[in-house]
């Protein structure tokens, strides 16, 4: 995807961009509002324990550990086409190198301020730093890409199966371990305990991201997302061998969430691992799933396919967005619904917020402007030195 010519800062140009990358971050924000908006509830376990079941289980085979890698893969994916949008405009090596550096420090900056002023969770400074660490893989051999992405996911599978063994060897909700509801705490108190943590976060973090980062790069080569035409047969086995094998991998530990299995010794540690491990799968799955549904949708646009594919190119302003909402909604100082809601309310709050989401980008389309967050980021990586 290249374009000869430069929209200004406050205005998108949609003349070249291809529809499945930006429906598929549009879908991405869903999965990020299922993942997080259970976490600010202080029990899981409040309201109906049957809808809280189900609802757990089909997080567990489509959510935990699946949003993480898809969001890994499309940002991946949208390093390539930035190196290709700013090599088109002549733009050489090293300072196509330097610009998606300086874009990279940037939203570790923003993620920093997100972290302090809003919620302790955030995925833009772990992909900025991402970026900064990982650009000249933009240019090494796809069998390096593949390999090293390979690699790097022993230790992200380990790391990430770790967190959850601590939960489910022990009998509790993986969401009741990562936790981050406010409770009784201070304002105070939450800004010093995040920025505390955050450095040790942030290094996680960019571990369990790294493998999904290389393998969009490897996509984005042969733009498998601007022309799912053409890629079609590919995409179709590739969806259905990757969310097969992400479901297999996630019944055992969606059973053990729900209380229906009580594996004990070894047994823990490989559903542990396995979950995350096959998750990888399942994010690249939901993407190449919708990269599908852009092949019909490109025919026949309605109104929802406009707005999911609005709301995907404002995809940070809207994240940040969910943290407003998210803030408001549960914490002490905003309605208070910590202590009323549990993880089928929480996902109903995801449910509105994402909706509402899509009202605003739809908003900002018509009004022909990029989200704030996308205009600062361009204003301050893209300035002139």
């Amino acid at each position: 995807m290249t374009t000869s010519t430069q929209a200004p800062p406050g205005q998108l140009d949609t003349a070249t961009r291809a529809l499945a990358p930006d429906l598929a971050r549009g879908g991405m924000l869903l999965a990020i509002a299922f993942a997080h908006a259970p976490l600010f509830v202080v029990a899981v376990d409040r309201g109906p324990a049957v809808l809280n079941d189900l609802v757990g289980f089909f997080h567990m085979l489509f959510v935990n550990n699946h949003a993480r890698p898809m969001f890994a893969f499309l940002f991946g994916y949208a390093l390539v086409q930035l190196l290709h949008r700013q090599t088109a405009r002549g733009g050489d090596w090293p300072v196509v190198r330097k610009l998606l550096r300086r874009r990279g420090w940037w939203l570790v900056a923003f993620g920093f301020a997100h972290v302090a002023l809003l919620v302790p969770i955030d995925i833009l400074a772990v992909y900025g730093l991402s970026s900064v660490l990982l650009v000249g893989m933009l240019r090494v051999r796809d069998s390096v890409l593949l390999w090293t992405a390979g690699l790097t996911m022993v230790p992200a599978t380990a790391l990430v199966g770790f967190g959850m063994w601590l939960p489910l060897s022990r009998g509790n909700s993986t969401y009741a371990a990562g936790s981050i509801a406010a409770g009784t705490s201070g304002l105070g108190e939450m800004v010093a305990g995040r920025v505390e943590l955050w450095p040790y976060s942030l290094v996680a973090g960019v571990i369990m991201v790294i493998p999904g980062v290389l393998l969009g790069m490897w996509a984005a080569r042969r733009r498998v997302l601007d022309e799912p035409t053409r890629h079609r047969t590919f995409l179709v086995r590739a969806t259905v061998i990757t969310m097969v094998v992400s479901v297999a991998g996630s019944v055992p530990a969606g059973l053990v969430q729900i209380g229906v299995w009580a594996p004990s010794g070894a047994a823990v540690w490989i559903t542990a691992l396995v979950q995350p491990l096959t998750g990888y799968f399942g994010g690249l799955g939901m993407a190449g799933g919708i990269a599908l549904i852009a092949i019909v949708a490109e025919r026949r646009r309605n109104r929802l396919t406009v707005a999911v594919e609005a709301l995907g190119q404002r995809s940070m302003s809207l994240y940040l967005f969910q943290s407003i909402v998210f803030v408001a909604v549960f914490y002490p100082f905003g309605l208070g619904l910590q202590d009323e809601l549990g993880l089928a309310g929480a996902t109903g709050v995801a449910v509105a917020t994402w909706l509402l989401s899509l009202v605003i980008a739809d908003l900002m389309r018509r009004a022909g402007h990029r989200g704030p967050a996308e205009i600062l980021l361009r204003r301050l990586a893209y300035r002139r030195r």
